[in-house]
């Protein structure tokens, strides 16, 4: 079931995009007129729906297979449609060139006192920009999202370009869906209307730059699972500003009606900021998102955790819910990145059928073949890996290399160990 969710927002997306190209395909022109146009419509519709793909409502992410499985599908159909809409006008004019030379350089020119020509361009200059900062990792997230943000303008100002071009039918009302989309995103989310009230109830230092934050709700609980995570922004209190911005933390404790836990380590400045938070500050919470650790198989579980990658096995482990024989293989950096390990060892020590491994393997890579078992053990397990994507990565290879079925492998990648 979970599979076919993850392919329902490609196969939805592409379908979608299918469908506008047969119905803008024209029947007469040169070959290049033809291709060029239909890409044209390939790219917009590839916009519109990764559009559509950040959407963050719970619901609609388990439809489609996961709020990362959705953001993945966007950043690809951004790509693609940044491709689509590049060749789009250069086909146009190579289609123009043998008969108008002139009519070709227009196609292409800024110098234009062509009004879709403007508005094309801009729309496709505001695409780069906003497609750009994706890759710019060392500019400052206050700085990236805003820009990323034009991507909503840019499918705008493009439908605004075809209905200056005179196709009213079907841009109309895909504009004003674009629009609703826009709005819905904007107030609903960004903006936290369609957030959950909670306030943060106690502060605990798990680590020397790691602290577990309690959260209640002040109104209708969310439904979080163990494994699952939420979107939280931290508002401000008497001695503590905060972030104003959703980001995702881990559930690493379900407490009912009570509210939920999320540990949160300094890797940025928003999570550093949150290092010291207060009880009594109010915070905004969306979710919860994922299925990592749903469904396990009637198999010996292997967990292998990196870091702050322990979160979501925490949860699992404190909701007393084991019924299977599980190894934890938990590695971090150094003795001062560890998180629970003193309450870790506790739960082993109280729950037979778990096992705890740990380790710090400092600034050298771990050789898995170090911590895993041989033979039949690891044969039958099914395996469950948290962590930074080196960790993961080497962790997987060593496993298939052992005969081990991507099916019996899941993942959850997360930051710097």
């Amino acid at each position: 079931m979970r599979n076919l969710a993850k392919s329902s927002a490609p196969v939805l997306s592409l379908a979608f995009v299918a469908g506008l190209a047969f119905w803008a395909y024209p029947e007469a022109g040169a070959p290049a007129r033809q291709i060029g146009i239909v890409l044209g419509w390939i790219g917009c519709g590839m916009l519109l729906a990764s559009l559509f793909l950040v959407l963050r409502e719970p619901r609609l992410a388990t439809l489609l297979g996961g709020l990362e499985n959705m953001y993945g599908w966007h950043h690809r159909l951004g790509m693609a449609a940044y491709v689509a809409l590049l060749a789009h006008p250069l086909l146009l004019a190579a289609a123009s060139l043998p008969k108008s030379p002139r009519e070709a350089w227009l196609l292409l020119s800024p110098f234009s006192e062509s009004w879709p020509v403007w508005t094309g361009w801009l729309s496709l200059i505001l695409l780069m920009a906003g497609l750009g900062v994706t890759f710019a990792t060392r500019l400052r997230y206050l700085i990236r999202r805003p820009i990323h943000a034009a991507l909503g303008l840019a499918v705008s100002i493009g439908l605004v370009h075809l209905l200056l071009l005179g196709i009213d039918e079907p841009v109309a009302p895909i504009l004003l869906a674009s629009f609703a989309l826009l709005a819905w995103r904007l107030l609903r989310e960004d903006w936290g209307v369609g957030a959950s009230p909670y306030v943060v109830r106690s502060v605990a230092r798990v680590s020397p730059n790691a602290v577990e934050v309690s959260l209640a709700p002040l109104g209708d609980p969310i439904a979080a699972e163990p494994g699952q995570f939420a979107l939280v922004a931290f508002q401000s209190g008497r001695r503590f500003k905060g972030c104003r911005e959703f980001h995702p933390f881990t559930v690493s404790s379900n407490d009912g009606a009570a509210g939920f836990r999320i540990a949160v380590k300094a890797l940025g400045d928003c999570t550093r900021r949150i290092q010291s938070i207060e009880p009594g500050v109010p915070a905004r919470v969306e979710g919860a998102f994922g299925d990592f650790l749903a469904d396990p198989a009637p198999a010996p579980q292997y967990w292998i955790a990196g870091g702050i990658g322990i979160t979501p096995f925490m949860a699992l482990l404190r909701s007393g819910r084991l019924k299977r024989p599980t190894t934890l293989i938990y590695l971090y950096r150094s003795e001062s990145d560890a998180l629970f390990v003193d309450e870790l060892h506790t739960i082993a020590a109280n729950q037979s059928n778990v096992r705890l491994l740990h380790r710090a393997t400092g600034d050298d890579p771990i050789d898995p073949a170090d911590v895993l078992p041989v033979g039949e053990a690891i044969a039958n397990g099914e395996f469950w890996l948290c962590g930074p994507p080196p960790m993961i990565d080497a962790f997987a290879r060593f496993l298939r290399g052992r005969g081990i079925a991507n099916r019996r492998m899941h993942f959850e990648d997360f930051g710097p160990l």
